[in-house]
């Protein structure tokens, strides 16, 4: 991970959000919907921190493999759901 030390700037919209610089996203592995957590200190220093969400909330489980399945099959032994 090698991010350059060179400041870089962004402009907060009126909606409050702002753009990480593309180099810092790649070097960071920031992927869409990373959530980021924001902190300050007592003296007014800013840190954010990168919360990696790669993949979705499921993605730990293993498959489970249901068989063959037919919805008509389905619906006349336990009804349709509407």
């Amino acid at each position: 991970m090698t991010v350059e030390n060179e400041p870089k700037e962004t402009r907060v919209t009126d909606r409050g959000t702002v753009t990480i610089p593309s180099d810092i996203r790649r070097s960071l592995d920031i992927e869409p919907g990373d959530k980021r957590r924001w902190a300050t200190d007592e003296d007014g220093a800013l840190s954010v921190e990168i919360v990696q969400q790669h993949g979705g909330v499921f993605d730990d489980f293993e498959p489970v493999d249901a068989g063959e399945t037919n919805a008509v099959e389905a619906e006349a032994e336990f009804g349709a759901e509407w």
